[in-house]
């Protein structure tokens, strides 16, 4: 009886994919250690002798680069020099990266296959390939420091034994494995939108191996989208339940041994001034007409800080969220709302502990003197910004005045007064439009409105940064052992020169200019800019690219003043509620009173880093939202024409910017049938190649709605020709 050949099995026979970045990565991992082929061969459990063939000569090859250095025969070791740079990974919409790193004057450019399963804000260590000047700089990535994300919303994707979660995230270039056992008791359903958390990604596999730690709803419920949106950022919709508790026990009440300690102001003309659909009244303003002739008058900030105590679960909590997030449909608060909405929120008629700066002005707005300190407060009404508004405007003889209407219409005045010194001083009026949407009972938007700011608007605005500045200035003068108390500062760099010339190019277009010669007549021409653009079709695209050509403001210890704003000194100080800068504000302006020494800044600088990248982070989700809710109100609008201005030119399109609702979607290129169009970068256009027709940057065209996708917020329409 004839025996049966056995089948023999060899690993890896053929080429390695990725051997010179797994090499790469052990060594990496090992940076001290000297390591041989076989080690090397045993990590990647490689054993057949075409392997480890594949290996010696890649072992070879690098240190011909010079990347590894051979310090006995066959033993080899990591050379650690300047070829070697730690930075964050963006990744492209083509699926490759550059990794931008504050060592470099410019962003290495990494390959897709150079990649190494680094993802999108990874912080990672990459090897430079070339570091000659005005050349571009090349490289691939050796290891991941640090995860940025490892939670990913998207649609789960169920086959018999397995399923993949296809992420809504545009930068996650993979798909997420989800095995058998990971599916079991997860109750996910297929096309269910899932939050799936990796766990693993072997060097061998295209995509990352993962569980799923949440189930949202179906696709396109509005819950669903609203917490999808959320959760891509890592935002929370809710609050630990320890949190909850813990937040409930906080005693409220105000005794009569903590009202001696402040400034007792319940007896002064008080009230607040916020949207209509607000909650949580951060501040109000007290007003009283003084014998002098000047106005006492007060910006009250709600004392979270005597609430929320430092080393506490709710202050860790509160910290780690460090703003709320404002959505179309809701707010995510960085307080419980018993804090939030309750105990700090200065409502009408209720005795509030509150935290002030008190002025006295005279009638050309001159501060006389100024005030810092704890008070207790009481509000004596509640105006929207639409009642203030009408006080505002039918100032008139015939009308009966009481004394909120007579204090009302002083602070419009002053503050007018206040508005028109600081334009002089290199102020930027950015009164840019907000968009706003009315909502039925189900949250469908059947209603876009553009909001602007208005008198009353502006009256709260400058007092609240006459506080802002005021605190600023009077810790940011005071010196400790010569040297500046450490504080919080809210800082505006000025523009980047070459992000201004970017901007004269496109508004050239339109017919305008800016001067970029001096700093005071590039704020002149940018004032001026903003002026003449307001009003018209190109308004609000005008503004945003204005906007975009500013440097971020940002919260640090290292004051270099408020460009925007034309102040040396800024902070935040008026929105303890829902922003944490502002609550580490309090505590340090009171520390300073009590004659407290200037503490470590360092500890300070990190806070700043995190409340700022947290407030990019809410910016983009809220922006996320209002995408969202454009889409679905343009679902039920698909047969309606509308007018709109050419908002962006790219090779693959262009973006039109609907004149009456701010909605935003692209005409393809290859669904504009009248000719072959070619995209012109220079002229910012599509050029018809019989035709020569042209759709140029700020042209109006009309268009009608082909397309919704509220899974990936996107709008496409059709070109009405």
């Amino acid at each position: 009886m004839s025996r049966k050949k056995r089948k023999v099995f060899k690993k890896h026979s053929k080429t390695i994919q990725d051997l010179e970045n797994k090499i790469l990565q052990i060594f990496n991992q090992n940076s001290n250690k000297i390591l041989n082929y076989k080690q090397i061969a045993s990590s990647l459990e490689i054993e057949d002798s075409n392997g480890r063939n594949q290996i010696i000569k890649k072992l070879n090859d690098l240190k011909n680069q010079n990347r590894l250095e051979e310090v006995s025969r066959g033993k080899f070791i990591i050379k650690e020099q300047s070829h070697y740079f730690k930075g964050i990974v963006d990744i492209t919409s083509r699926g490759n990266a550059y990794v931008v790193c504050d060592d470099l004057e410019h962003d290495i450019y990494i390959p897709s296959r150079n990649l190494n399963h680094a993802l999108h804000n990874d912080l990672v260590r990459v090897y430079v390939y070339n570091r000659k000047k005005n050349k571009k700089q090349e490289g691939d990535i050796v290891e991941i420091l640090e995860r940025a994300k490892t939670e990913f919303v998207g649609v789960l994707q169920l086959s018999k034994n397995f399923g993949f979660v296809i992420t809504d995230d545009p930068k996650m270039y993979s798909d997420i494995f989800i095995s058998q056992s990971k599916l079991e008791g997860a109750g996910a359903e297929d096309g269910d939108k899932v939050v799936a958390k990796i766990t693993d990604w072997p060097a061998n596999s295209k995509n990352p191996f993962g569980k799923i730690t949440d189930v949202l709803g179906k696709p396109g419920d509005h819950n669903t989208e609203i917490h999808s949106i959320l959760l891509d950022y890592g935002l929370p919709y809710k609050f630990p339940p320890e949190v909850e508790k813990y937040a409930e026990k906080i005693p409220i009440e105000i005794t009569d041994k903590e009202i001696v300690k402040r400034r007792d102001m319940r007896k002064d003309l008080t009230f607040t001034i916020d949207p209509a659909d607000a909650k949580d009244f951060d501040d109000a303003l007290s007003f009283t007409k003084l014998e002098n002739g000047n106005f006492e008058i007060g910006i009250h900030i709600a004392d979270v800080s005597h609430y929320l105590k430092e080393n506490t679960i709710l202050d860790d909590e509160a910290y780690d969220r460090a703003t709320s997030v404002y959505l179309v449909d809701r707010v995510v608060p960085m307080l419980p709302e018993i804090l939030s909405n309750n105990v700090c929120s200065l409502r009408p008629n209720e005795e509030k502990l509150t935290f002030s700066v008190v002025f006295e002005i005279d009638d050309k707005a001159h501060v006389i003197h100024k005030w810092f300190g704890r008070t207790v407060t009481l509000s004596d009404q509640r105006f929207t910004y639409e009642d203030a508004q009408k006080i505002i405007e039918n100032n008139t003889d015939d009308q009966p005045k009481n004394d909120i209407k007579t204090a009302v219409l002083k602070l419009d005045e002053l503050a007018k007064i206040i508005r028109k010194k600081r334009m002089k001083q290199g102020a930027l009026s950015f009164d840019k439009t907000e968009v706003k949407f009315q909502l039925d009972d189900d949250f469908n938007p059947i209603g876009v409105y553009v909001k602007e700011s208005k008198d009353a608007n502006k009256l709260i605005e400058e007092f609240m940064l006459l506080a802002n500045r005021s605190v600023a200035e009077f810790i940011g003068k005071q010196r400790d052992k010569n040297k500046e108390k450490t504080f919080i500062y809210r800082v505006h760099d000025e523009p980047n020169i070459d992000k201004l010339i970017a901007l004269q190019d496109i508004i050239t277009k339109f017919g305008y200019q800016i001067q970029t010669d001096t700093k005071k007549h590039t704020t002149d021409s940018l004032n001026k800019l903003l002026a003449d653009v307001h009003g018209k079709a190109e308004s609000n695209m005008v503004e945003t690219l204005t906007i975009r050509s500013m440097s971020k403001a940002i919260y640090t210890t290292k004051n270099i003043g408020h460009y925007g704003l034309a102040f040396d000194y800024y902070t935040h100080f008026t929105s303890p509620i829902r922003r944490y800068p502002d609550v580490i504000v309090h505590r340090l302006l009171q520390h300073y009173l009590d004659g407290g020494k200037s503490p470590n800044s360092e500890i300070y600088e990190e806070k700043c880093k995190h409340s700022s990248e947290r407030e990019y982070v809410a910016t983009k989700a809220e922006r996320d939202s209002i995408k969202y809710m454009q889409v679905k109100y343009m679902q039920d609008h698909k047969d309606q024409e509308f007018i709109g201005v050419i908002s962006g030119v790219t090779e693959w399109g262009i973006y039109i910017e609907i004149i009456e609702n701010k909605c935003e979607g692209m005409v393809r290129i290859k669904d504009i049938k009248s000719d072959y169009f070619i995209f012109d970068e220079k002229q910012y256009a599509l050029i018809g190649q019989v035709t020569k027709t042209m759709y140029q940057l700020g042209d109006e065209v009309t268009v009608t709605v082909k397309n919704t996708d509220l899974v990936r917020k996107f709008l496409d329409f059709n070109l009405i020709e």
